[in-house]
């Protein structure tokens, strides 16, 4: 689908959240996932209640329409009372606040003179305490991308939520390792206008939070929330991109899915439909002999239940981006509130085992006609109830175009409804922590340790090192850097060898399930202090870390591999031995014949020569041979 993102007035901001590498905001518990089956597991529930304004969250009452209770999972020595909302937060963990300062100041934003704790209602079970508790550290910040100033509105330092483990219609089940964490939330402006420019501003925002050394590194450890809205649409906050590739798909699919529903609005004015009355009707009778084993198996449980939609017939098969319609946005309202399983609709009917014969007997006693569409819900009927009546509540919000709603990122780039969109009651003051003063001292004793800037890093390691474009990026961004310092500062070898094996032959290696973590620094420097003194071939350096990140020590290694540099005496013995045996070829090639003996050459010195080396014995002795 072509879109005018100019002519639909497209809005993009994001939010991107970074887990810092420190110990938890508001306790001494050590920032670790744990992997293994908890000691401890207990049973809590979640109620909404009104602000100091005297509002409750829209959100909030969606959260508790779920009547969801939650389980908690608990290894004492990574979590404590705090976590579990059974102790007040301990004062803020002064290295998080330094590394928010720091991260602030490297993003050109102004810190606060004071931080004051907030609390922002959270009660989908993700907190313990209802809420999570955020810090303004700095506003006003900006990058440059391209040649346009992207504004960053805010800089928050606030506590990651709990890991999601399970969930059932009845109950969610959390692990609380992961709350608590430190998590720095950086806020844009609604400055982007196109599909692609927010994936590279949030890469950049990544290598400058990557500069500090103090960020986690992996998958889950930083994520964007990501902000869409077009001129005749609403805002919709879209959670949990993870993949910086993914960030275009979600926003080119969202800007579909609103232009989609925005078609819907009209075709239902000009079909003069009205509003959807929640009336429900039992159908369990119609369907007794079905051959639909879903709702065969649903019917000894509960029933069969449906809501007339008067003149949407075709509207719910409406696709509004791949694999996703307008029925699928109701079947979503239906399984959040009403929890139910098994819901149909007649514009994918007959299908599903229902039959033809049960769709007009369906009809008939509904009072439905051909220009009408059906929504069938098969479960208990309170819950069915349920379901229908937040099916007609999503109906009704169509004759609107496009309500402003919370959605979920999936990993195919598509979306999926989780609430409303929050409200503004739902921040307000954490009375348990004091505000900080942020004192001149403090930011000036941070500015005089910032870390070189990615883009001024790379500038220096093309002109200083001679490293090419593109190796230079990869190894300015890389927490590798400053090893890669250390390394060309203390020993004579080739810069470009020491970039491209920190950053292309250990993730090689780490592809073919060599385990890279036996590789440490020390092992890395040993194996380059050999390269430096002539010890070994930088050709033999891969042999050698494979052999090291399978347990072996780089000494130890050498010795197994008998990767021991040759003399060079031995070299042209071993070249003269080649040419002599290939004469022919080297008169019927002339000098072009040292790339096929390369081959040959190398085979014979098994990684113990440089291959620049035998290519310059090997250039020599070819032309002793030629007239």
């Amino acid at each position: 689908m072509d879109l005018d993102y100019e002519n639909l007035g497209l809005k993009v901001g994001f939010e991107i959240h970074q887990e810092l590498d420190t110990h938890k905001l508001f306790c001494n518990c050590p920032s670790v996932l744990r992997d293994e089956e908890p000691e401890i597991v207990i049973d809590r529930e979640l109620r909404p209640t009104e602000s100091e304004l005297g509002e409750i969250d829209r959100a909030a009452l969606a959260e508790a329409a779920k009547s969801k209770r939650f389980k908690y999972e608990i290894h004492p020595d990574s979590v404590c009372l705090v976590e579990l909302d059974e102790e007040p937060p301990h004062p803020v963990n002064e290295e998080a606040r330094d590394i928010a300062l720091e991260a602030s100041l490297l993003l050109n934003a102004d810190p606060v003179d004071e931080a004051q704790v907030m609390r922002k209602t959270v009660i989908d079970g993700s907190n313990t305490a209802g809420f999570q508790r955020t810090i303004l550290i700095a506003t006003n910040g900006h990058i440059d991308i391209n040649g346009a100033e992207i504004s960053l509105q805010t800089i928050c330092l606030e506590e990651d939520a709990a890991r999601k483990i399970d969930e059932t219609a009845d109950f969610v089940k959390y692990r609380l390792d992961r709350l608590g964490i430190p998590l720095l939330e950086i806020a844009t402006s609604p400055d982007f206008n196109d599909a692609q420019t927010p994936a590279i501003a949030a890469e950049k925002i990544g290598q400058i939070l990557r500069a500090t050394g103090k960020v986690k590194r992996g998958i889950g450890t930083i994520r964007q929330d990501v902000n869409v809205s077009i001129e005749e649409g609403a805002r919709q906050e879209i959670k949990g991109v993870q993949e910086l590739s993914l960030i275009t798909t979600v926003i080119e699919r969202e800007v579909q899915r609103q232009v989609k529903l925005l078609e819907i609005k009209e075709e239902l004015e000009k079909r003069k439909v009205s509003k959807v009355e929640k009336k429900i009707f039992d159908v369990t009778d119609i369907f007794a002999d079905t051959e639909s084993k879903v709702i065969a198996d649903s019917i000894s449980q509960g029933g069969v239940f449906a809501l007339r939609l008067p003149g949407f017939e075709g509207i719910l098969g409406t696709e509004l981006i791949p694999d996703h319609r307008f029925g699928t946005e109701l079947s979503d309202y239906a399984k959040v509130y009403g929890k139910v399983e098994g819901i149909f609709h007649t514009d994918e009917l007959p299908g599903y085992g229902i039959a033809e014969e049960e769709l007009e007997k369906l009809r008939e006693k509904i009072g439905a006609s051909e220009k009408d569409a059906i929504v069938l819900i098969a479960d208990r009927e309170n819950k069915s109830r349920k379901g229908l009546e937040a099916v007609a509540e999503r109906v009704n919000q169509a004759f609107e175009g496009v309500p402003e709603e919370t959605r979920r990122a999936l990993p195919d780039g598509n979306t999926q409804y989780m609430r409303p969109l929050p409200g503004s009651a739902r921040m307000y003051v954490e009375t348990d922590v004091p505000p900080e003063q942020i004192t001149e001292e403090k930011i000036s004793e941070i500015k005089s340790g910032l870390p070189e800037k990615p883009e001024t890093k790379k500038e220096r390691y093309q002109k200083e090192f001679g490293l090419s474009k593109e190796l230079a990026e990869q190894m300015s961004t890389s927490s590798k850097s400053l090893l890669f310092e250390k390394i060309i500062a203390e020993y004579n070898v080739d810069p470009t060898l020491v970039a491209s094996t920190l950053e292309q032959t250990l993730a090689q290696l780490e592809r073919e399930d060599v385990p890279v973590e036996n590789i440490t620094e020390n092992s890395l420097k040993n194996a380059f202090e050999l390269i430096s003194k002539g010890k070994i071939s930088k050709d033999a350096l891969t042999q050698l870390l494979k052999e090291v990140g399978k347990g072996s020590k780089v000494k130890t290694a050498v010795e197994q591999l008998g990767i021991s540099k040759m003399e060079e005496e031995k070299i042209y013995e071993i070249v003269s031995e080649v040419v002599e045996n290939k004469e022919d070829l080297i008169k019927d090639r002339g000098e072009k014949a040292v790339n096929a003996l390369m081959g040959v050459v190398m085979k014979k010195v098994g990684g113990k020569a440089d291959g620049e080396l035998v290519h310059q014995i090997l250039e020599e002795k070819v032309k002793e041979k030629l007239p």
